[in-house]
């Protein structure tokens, strides 16, 4: 059983930075880029050093989403990545891929040192937990090798469980993500750009010049990145294209014995992530789709037993989460947000290597953004057609259409809220429709419509986060409605519990 009582990332254990201003009033800037992760800050800074004025728009502070919510490994080596890439797209694009991820890594280290992160160099690898993941891991290593990556193969790992054989990639990088980060933002406003926190963006004018508006004020600016991890714009299109899911994480002090040195994730479902803080073990996993039926404390205690079962595990620290929207054909989407557009801008779809390849991201709209060729534009064009990869596509937007429908055909859980046990949310109907009626652990009831308001679906419960997440496009709520995660960028309605 865990010993943490909340959850609370390991990276945002030291506490906020001091928080930057919240955007008020009308100002002009060169650039405004919305989201203030990996991909948005190190697209701000590039450009604010190539002479551009910037400013970087955040919903909620530096480095609260994605970016200070992972597993701290930066690496060109990523799961079975490679056989994807090539099963989809060829020898060719995989070998890109490689190219785009190397330099990911190394822009990381480079800016890494200039910010004063501490970085160390590590070992990713991607190894068989069972021997059924034998051959998965096998045809990763030859096609990682084939790509251009220097990957060895090894029987030998430094888990304390047996395993069947690993590809490994030497001299990745391990860093805090979120000192990172913030590092980024520091380095920015020293260097003359600017960085807003607590300020959602609620809306883009259509049309160059663009007035990006908050709830405080507006920025008017000649180009706009969109770097918010799930586009909020629904031109586009790309909630279409984009599925999103859920993986959790908990920190591990260890009575004896010390963290495996390799950045290690297994090749086969359920896949297990192992990664390392001081002298604290990290495990990853147990993901789901965004918005999943039936999510609860499991997703969290089952990493923990997982850890008990083989590290002598003294207590449980930390435990968080992060979402991350996975391309229908496994390659990022950066460049243009709309077909010939050459002002407004995107980056999405890091399928959860988002450290390395977020800063990819960056590096190619920072010379797209200035008008120089990137070699990587074709190859994650957002608007590339992957004929191999239409069955997902229409996989993923059959489950959206059932989603949308079927929700609404599911009859109430109980009849009244005096039912609903602490700690726990239940749909009732009433007049106006189903309602999510939460009772928190001192008994209060938190009541929302179940209407989504980025396309209206019904929202379903997270037991294991206490939110309400949406099973069509992601956007995630509090239980009294607030916006915790896009695309929606209103709140759920409140209603009488």
């Amino acid at each position: 059983m865990s010993t943490t009582t909340a959850q609370e990332s390991l990276w945002w254990a030291g506490g906020a930075m001091a928080p930057y201003p919240v955007l008020e009033g009308a100002r002009r800037t060169d650039v405004v880029v919305i989201g203030g992760g990996i991909a948005g800050l190190t697209t701000a800074l590039l450009l604010r050093r190539r002479g551009l004025d910037v400013a970087v728009v955040e919903a909620v502070a530096v480095g609260s989403g994605a970016s200070g919510n992972n597993t701290a490994k930066v690496t060109a080596l990523q799961s079975t990545m490679y056989t994807a890439v090539e099963s989809k797209h060829g020898k060719a694009a995989a070998a890109a891929y490689a190219r785009a991820a190397v330099e990911g890594v190394e822009l990381v280290a480079r800016l890494a040192d200039e910010v004063g992160c501490e970085v160390e160099r590590a070992p990713a690898t991607t190894f068989a937990f069972t021997r059924g993941e034998r051959q998965a891991v096998e045809d990763e290593f030859e096609a990682a090798a084939r790509a251009g990556l220097p990957v060895e193969w090894t029987e030998e790992l430094d888990l304390p469980f047996e395993t069947f054989g690993a590809a490994r990639l030497p001299d990745q990088v391990l860093l805090h993500p979120a000192r990172y980060v913030r590092g980024l933002a520091t380095a920015l406003t020293a260097e003359g750009g600017e960085v807003f926190e607590g300020s959602r963006v609620t809306g883009v004018s259509v049309t160059s010049p663009y007035t990006v508006r908050t709830a405080g004020g507006e920025i008017t600016a000649d180009q706009v990145v969109v770097a918010t991890h799930y586009p909020l714009l629904d031109r586009g299109l790309f909630f279409a294209r984009l599925e999103a899911e859920r993986s959790y994480c908990v920190a591990a002090r260890l009575r004896s014995g010390t963290p495996p040195r390799d950045l290690a994730i297994s090749a086969g479902s359920p896949s297990w992530s192992f990664s390392r803080h001081d002298d604290l073990l990290i495990v990853g996993g147990r993901s789901h789709p965004a918005g999943e039926r039936g999510v609860d404390e499991a997703h969290y205690t089952d990493l923990e037993d997982f850890a008990r079962r083989h590290f002598d595990v003294e207590t449980i620290t930390h435990r968080w989460s992060a979402q991350d929207p996975k391309v229908y054909d496994m390659l990022p989407m950066v460049g243009s947000y709309l077909v010939g557009g050459s002002s407004l801008w995107v980056a999405t779809g890091f399928n959860k290597w988002g450290l390395a390849m977020g800063s990819a991201a960056g590096a190619l709209l920072a010379d797209r953004v200035t008008g120089t060729a990137s070699p990587h534009e074709d190859l994650f064009s957002p608007h590339r057609v992957s004929l191999r990869s239409s069955p997902t596509l229409v996989r993923q937007n059959a489950k959206v259409a059932a989603d949308l429908i079927g929700d609404r055909l599911v009859a109430a859980d109980v009849p009244d809220s005096g039912e609903i046990p602490l700690d726990e949310a239940r749909v009732l109907s009433d007049g106006l429709g189903k309602k999510g009626v939460y009772r928190d652990p001192a008994g209060a009831l938190h009541a929302v419509s179940l209407r989504c308001t980025h396309l209206g679906c019904l929202v379903r419960f997270n037991g294991a986060e206490r939110s309400w997440d949406c099973p069509c496009h992601a956007s995630r709520f509090d239980v009294d409605g607030a916006v915790l995660e896009g695309p929606a960028i209103k709140p759920l309605t409140p209603r009488d519990p």
